[in-house]
């Protein structure tokens, strides 16, 4: 038996576990949980701006499971992975969503896709205006390919235009901020190179003009 010390003490230990478990957000899965595969940054990064909000209190008490990239409508989205597109549809929350399969277990989704026509807010845009062609359940895609387009669908419609990305093992979604602060940089660099050495290559055939 306990004595009342004892008891006092375990009652006390008790009660900091509780709370800390009903106040501190969730953790983030672990680093090992990383995929076996360098991502590509799933939209322009000229046009996208987001931050670390995975895990952040959501109404009804849910949690937010992924990050949100914030572009204007109609920004390309694009394939982290090669993979196998197994979910293209819509629901009261995420809006019109795309789901992809990659190895070992892994899974990246895009929801809140496009549902809007040009120029509206009116949510009856045809699916041309939300997934690429050639898009649907069973397609192989792969890694950057043109796979939708950014907008408000679902829950989002009263927010700035977005991809709510998230990313998976084994359907438990782990923080994919630090993965996509990577890719970001990494694809940034790659398409400021390749916009200087357009631009060299452009001036480099124009004419010579002699000023008087």
């Amino acid at each position: 038996m306990y004595s009342r010390v004892q008891f006092r003490v375990f009652s006390f230990v008790s009660a900091v576990v509780l709370l800390v478990g009903t106040f501190l957000p969730s953790m983030p899965a672990r680093a090992e949980t990383s995929p076996p595969f360098e991502l590509t940054f799933p939209q322009e990064t000229s046009k996208t701006e987001f931050g670390s909000t995975y895990g952040d209190r959501r109404p009804g008490g849910r949690r937010h499971r992924g990050n949100d990239l914030l572009a204007p409508r109609m920004t390309e989205v694009y394939a982290v992975a090669d993979g196998v597109v197994i979910h293209v549809g819509t629901s009261r929350l995420s809006g019109r969503n795309l789901r992809i399969e990659h190895i070992d277990g892994w899974t990246s989704h895009y929801v809140h896709l496009n549902n809007d026509n040009p120029g509206t807010d009116d949510g009856d845009a045809p699916w041309s205006l939300t997934v690429a062609p050639g898009i649907w359940v069973g397609s192989e895609v792969k890694q950057g390919q043109l796979i939708a387009w950014v907008g408000d669908s679902g829950n989002a419609e009263s927010t700035t235009p977005h991809t709510h990305f998230e990313l998976r093992k084994d359907n438990r979604a782990i923080n994919p901020y630090g993965i996509l602060q990577e890719a970001y940089e990494r694809d940034r660099d790659h398409e400021e190179w390749i916009f200087a050495m357009v631009a060299d290559a452009t001036i480099s055939r124009l004419p010579n003009i002699e000023i008087q």
